[in-house]
């Protein structure tokens, strides 16, 4: 499982900025080609958090790569509903390697319920606001039990830091 924080955002409005339109492009690549410990991890079910009168951002992240993939976006959980998807991701049926955009405040909340240590992966237990180039791996062995869990740095962007 991987969890994304939506791409760059303007000082007011739900969208994305340029960098963040950029950034959601720069995906698609990174996406189908992604790999975790040399085998190939490309995601085959997407979700982002529900839009909201203040940001849609999530669902703008991935909207290219699910275009690129042909795969719908579940965003029927709002940003705050985050045991709600833990929940779903549990008991529904979705592909094996889901990718997962949401808004940095909730992604500890969302670690926590799918069964890792947030404060293990995210410096003080809190996504730094101007951070948008992590990609939070979440990997479970057949029985559903969390084996492993790190954080990786994509650098897809200029500015993007560790």
């Amino acid at each position: 499982m991987l969890i994304i924080r939506h791409a760059e955002k303007p000082e007011s409005g739900p969208g994305l900025t340029p960098a963040g339109e950029a950034r959601a492009q720069a995906y698609v690549g990174y996406f189908e080609h992604f790999t975790l410990d040399g085998a190939p991890m490309t995601p085959n079910a997407l979700y982002a958090s529900a839009d909201s009168k203040s940001s849609m951002r999530p669902r703008l992240t991935i909207t290219p790569l699910s275009q690129a993939l042909g795969l719908p976006i579940d965003d029927r959980f709002a940003d705050k509903q985050t045991k709600e998807l833990a929940d779903a991701l549990r008991t529904e049926a979705h592909g094996n390697h889901v990718l997962i955009a949401w808004h940095h405040g909730e992604i500890p909340a969302l670690i926590h319920d799918l069964g890792g240590d947030s404060s293990a992966l995210i410096p003080g237990d809190k996504w730094p606001s101007d951070v948008f180039g992590w990609v939070v791996v979440l990997q479970y062995d057949h029985k559903g039990q969390l084996v492993a869990a790190k954080v990786i740095y994509e650098h897809l962007m200029p500015d993007d830091r560790k």
